[in-house]
C-alpha cells in the first residue's frame, strides 16, 4: 500500500518524515510546482468587469495558483505565442 504524505506542522516533523524510507510513497498525490525566479519590479493597475475577474479567479483556483500568477502567466503566453 502506498503512503500518503502528511502535512507537517513543524520543521522537526518535516525532517523526521524525510529521514525515513520514502520508496513506498504515493507520488501521484503531488502537483507540479512552478517557481518564478524573475524579479517583479513593475506594477500595473487595470479595471476589469466583475464577471471577468471572477472567471479569472475561478480558473486560477482550479489550477491551484494565485489569480495574480494566473494573470501573469496568461500575459506571458500572449506575448510569447508564435503568430
Amino acid at each position: 500500500m502506498k503512503k500518503k504524505v502528511p502535512r507537517p506542522r513543524t520543521d522537526e516533523q518535516a525532517e523526521a518524515f524525510l529521514a525515513q524510507d520514502l520508496s513506498k510513497l504515493d507520488f501521484s498525490q503531488f502537483k507540479t510546482a512552478r517557481f518564478e525566479f524573475e524579479r517583479k519590479d513593475e506594477q500595473i493597475n487595470i479595471r476589469v468587469p466583475k464577471a471577468l475577474l471572477a472567471a479569472v479567479k475561478a480558473r486560477a483556483k482550479a489550477r491551484g495558483i494565485p489569480y495574480t500568477r494566473f494573470i501573469r502567466e496568461t500575459l506571458e503566453q500572449a506575448v510569447t505565442a508564435t503568430k
